[in-house]
């Protein structure tokens, strides 16, 4: 029980990398907030793991001010924070991808991140102690063509971990971050721009261990980046990729 009497919200974790990370952190003793834009999709995984299911869309700032409100209400505080929830574009020359495709990915994968540590950053300084893990992607170490603004939202993502831990570290609020590699979620498809045998097979063979990230994979470098068994580690980004960033 890693995560015994620790308080938690993990946004996106209705499906995928999200719901992996939720229901192992349950698993591990840890109370947790099921937050996600879809409602059918958080009451299941809150129903299978015991967890709260709050709606969140974390791109608007008065749904993340509620969120917090009724986290807290529940909890009693929060101890953790799982800024997973994330969107891409279909894959397009950087040139061809809408304005306002752009301004939903940055929306939702950046001001989401500055949103939630608005709303929660003031209570972990007060109680001297925190966790916040920033789900970002190998996208924004290692790049792949015609996903450029996915790209750099993602590697604003990395950026901002590193500001936040160096910023939080003097009030115990440590700060990392996940990279991990296509996996399958939900999201999938959208970055191959379609779920075909040839292009899964085009996917893996960027990946030297031969196979997708799964939920799993991230529900485990979660808990431990999470836990206090990682309690002198802030400010890493830590590659979940197969080797696929070397």
């Amino acid at each position: 029980m890693r995560l015994q009497g620790k308080r938690a919200i993990v946004t996106g974790a209705g499906s995928g990398f999200g719901e992996g990370i939720a229901a192992r952190f349950a698993a591990e003793g840890a109370q947790v907030v099921i937050a996600d834009i879809n409602m059918d999709n958080a009451r299941r995984v809150a129903g299978d793991t015991g967890g709260h299911a709050l709606h969140a869309d974390v791109a608007d700032p008065a749904s993340v001010t509620n969120l917090v409100a009724e986290a807290n209400d529940l909890m009693g505080g929060i101890d953790i924070l799982v800024n997973n929830a994330g969107i891409t574009h279909l894959p397009a020359l950087m040139e061809d991808v809408s304005e306002a495709d752009f301004d939903r990915v940055f929306a939702v994968n950046c001001k989401s991140v500055y949103l939630m540590a608005r709303a929660l950053v003031p209570a972990m300084k007060a109680q001297g102690s925190g966790a916040i893990l920033n789900v970002a992607s190998t996208a924004g170490v290692s790049p792949r063509p015609k996903l450029n603004w996915y790209n750099a939202s993602k590697g604003w993502m990395n950026t901002a971990t590193k500001a936040m831990a160096v910023e939080l570290a003097p009030f115990g609020v440590r700060v990392n971050a996940l990279n991990p590699v296509a996996g399958e979620t939900p999201l999938l498809a959208s970055f191959m721009g379609e779920d075909t045998p040839e292009m899964r097979a085009k996917f893996l063979a960027t990946i030297p261990l031969g196979r997708f990230s799964t939920p799993r994979d991230l529900a485990n470098a979660a808990l431990f980046l999470c836990s206090d068994e990682a309690d002198m580690i802030t400010g890493a980004c830590l590659e979940v990729d197969g080797g696929r960033c070397i």
